[in-house]
């Protein structure tokens, strides 16, 4: 890497030159550096807006699920029929699938080797267990910190191999060529500088690897941790192709310290109850829209491993039902829900938990877990004690208060198009982890970590074979971006010299409810149309109404500009889905009205209308980017599993004459 300082406009410019810049430090990320340092490309650098700040380290669940290959036991498994599953979830092309799947083994034993501990028996099984989506038994678990694990092996692996962190690095911009076909660098603000006329640094670069995580900044109501953000919208800008946007994961969770509460946390069959904002009138409002104590308790038990909100699952007193009714209580009502797990939850007045009275296959279950214990807390202790200690290392003494809860957005399945590579239609520029919509409508409980670990090691392996050359300097890429660059720094003159803005943060807010509001969990057509024109308005007139008095609230500034960009792009994607006749899917549901629920959710006659797979907006995917200041779309047919031919000799050749990097 070679560094030197540049002057241009009325700001001194650290410029950094290096053949791969890779952006965030999650799991993803970090993977993707690690093993391109591995595979011999040295020459790269980690700009993080803050080290271990991303999902990946700040977030989990009773026992976050890491989704593989079944690698134990006597039912067969294979990877033709992990991509079939993946596949199934509709809308995810079928060689994404395939390489996810055949993956899955390289990338899950690179952690184990460096040190997450997942689970074996003596005999060196690796054991695993059914997840939401799973038709087999493929999931595996370190405990509520899996993810976070998997940052800490890898961010030690980075720091072994001295790869260059650029911390409190905040990527504002992402560089093309004149032709806007290839990433050629990136402009960042060093949030650790003072002056703001000596804050921005410019990387040249041959790639970017882009790993900044799901759109948690636009969202309201939201799991993802406090700490992440996501900034897709500058890859937008760039000129990337976003696809499947609108399918994003909604569950129920924690509010006070966000986290999901899956597992576990539903499989100990604690009580729901709610009260006035003023913590009065307390009620176990499920028990209006039960009819009994064996289907009330099922469907809170079967939210442990049916924990994303799934139209699918509402019917017949699913354990989707819960989610609205929770959903009903807090937007419609005003009220505030809790969980108990000092009370077993009741129909009838006076009525005590009975273990006769449970569902045969939930009795099974708590039997055979050891778990027939008196109270729900002591229930999930038996079942998974370091899920009550998490919450006590947060504050949260789940034996003495109960905690509020709400649905909120977890996971994006959709994100920015790629090919098996990991390589977006822009190219050299990589997206890896949730900022990859490689995922389709439904995916299994754990199958977006694997596609994190697969994809970046796919991208490392790409880079270093094909995309290796050094970058050229700081005044080549000035020369070849320099009209980007200078509107960046125009932007931030404006905003320094108009001085702190106390809108920016209201702004912010009118994001995050919009989003919140008609791309959560309740959809509608009239909604999202709304929020789309308030959209494209504050699209026109936020650069003028935002301002910064330093080098922190410069960077604020952009993000929140990111996030303008973010939410137009994910609101027309989701108008566009229900405009041309897209039904309830995934983990969302379509009303006629501006989100208005039937009164008797539990009704036997009300059912939601269901996506059949048997319109085009269903069954192709939809394409959408961001070109010469306008949204454009495509559908996109659906690509089918591949059927490979792996004859080994021609295999062979083909790898040793680095045939195999094609798409």
């Amino acid at each position: 890497m070679n560094t030197e300082i540049k002057k241009f406009r009325n700001f001194e410019i650290t410029c950094h030159t290096v053949n791969t810049l890779v952006i965030g430090s999650g799991a993803a990320s970090l993977n993707a550096a690690a093993s391109l340092h591995s595979y011999g490309q040295k020459d790269l650098i980690i700009a993080t807006s803050k080290w271990g700040g991303g999902t990946s380290n700040n977030a989990g669940s009773d026992k976050q699920t890491y989704y593989k290959l079944s690698l134990c036991g006597e039912h067969a498994d294979s990877v033709a029929e992990m991509a079939k599953d993946l596949f199934s979830g509709h809308c995810m092309h079928g060689d994404i699938a395939l390489c996810e799947a055949q993956g899955s083994v390289e990338a899950f034993m690179n952690l184990v080797r460096l040190g997450v501990p997942f689970p074996q028996d003596k005999y060196g099984g690796w054991a695993g267990y059914k997840t939401d989506n799973d038709p087999r038994s493929r999931a595996t678990s370190a405990g509520p910190y899996t993810s976070k694990l998997m940052f800490q092996v890898l961010a030690g692996e980075v720091k072994r191999k001295r790869i260059k962190v650029l911390d409190r690095h905040q990527v504002i911009a992402l560089l093309t060529d004149r032709s806007r076909s290839k990433a050629v660098g990136a402009l960042a603000i060093n949030m650790k500088t003072k002056d703001p006329l000596k804050a921005f640094v410019l990387v040249s670069c041959m790639n970017v690897i882009l790993g900044t995580g799901g759109p948690a900044g636009i969202y309201e109501t939201s799991v993802y941790p406090v700490s992440q953000s996501g900034s897709v919208g500058m890859a937008f800008k760039a000129g990337a192709t976003g696809q499947n946007l609108g399918e994003s994961q909604f569950g129920i969770a924690s509010v006070k310290f966000r986290w999901n509460l899956s597992g576990s946390y539903q499989q100990a069959i604690p009580s729901y109850f709610s009260t006035e904002k003023n913590g009065r009138d307390k009620r176990e409002f499920l028990n209006d829209s039960f009819p009994d104590f064996l289907s009330l308790t099922r469907a809170i038990f079967l939210k442990g491993n049916q924990w994303p909100f799934d139209p699918r699952k509402i019917k017949n007193h699913g354990s989707s039902l819960i989610d609205l009714l929770v959903f009903r209580e807090i937007t419609e009502k005003g009220r505030k829900v809790f969980l108990d797990y000092t009370r077993n939850p009741s129909i009838l007045k006076g009525e005590s938990f009975s273990f006769e009275n449970l569902d045969r296959d939930v009795l099974d279950f708590l039997a055979k877990s050891e778990a027939l214990k008196d109270t729900p807390l002591e229930r999930l202790i038996a079942l998974n004690s370091p899920a009550y200690f998490l919450y006590r290392e947060h504050g949260i003494d789940l034996a003495r208060e109960p905690l509020q809860i709400a649905v909120g957005v977890q996971h994006n399945n959709g994100g920015l198009k790629g090919n098996i590579w990991w390589e977006s239609d822009l190219k050299h520029l990589f997206p890896v982890g949730e900022v990859n919509g490689s995922h389709g409508v439904y995916r299994p409980g754990g199958a977006a970590l694997n596609s994190g670990q697969a994809g970046s090691l796919r991208a490392a392996k790409y880079i270093n074979a094909k995309y290796n050359a050094p970058a050229p300097g700081p005044d080549d890429l000035i020369r070849e971006s320099g009209e980007q660059i200078e509107s960046k720094l125009i932007q931030a003159e404006m905003w320094l010299k108009s001085g702190k803005s106390s809108n920016n943060r209201l702004f912010l807010k009118k994001i995050r409810r919009r989003m919140s509001e008609a791309g959560g969990v309740i959809r509608s057509l009239e909604k999202a149309k709304t929020a789309l024109a308030e959209a494209e308005e504050m699209m026109k007139y936020l650069p003028e109404k935002t301002g910064a008095g330093s080098v922190k609230e410069l960077a604020e500034a952009f993000l929140l500009n990111d996030h303008c960009m973010t939410h137009l792009v994910y609101l027309d994607a989701i108008k566009t889905y229900i405009e041309n006749g897209g039904r309830s899917r995934g983990s969302y549901l379509v009303t006629e009205n501006e989100n208005r629920l039937p009164d008797d959710l539990a009704d036997h006659k009300w059912e939601p209308d269901l996506c059949r797979y048997d319109r085009e907006i269903e069954k192709d995917i939809l394409e959408i980017g961001f070109r010469n200041e306008g949204i454009v779309k495509k559908l996109m047919k659906v690509r089918e599993i591949p059927v490979q031919d792996l004859w080994f000799e021609k295999v062979w050749k083909d790898f040793v004459q680095d045939n195999i990097y094609g798409c």
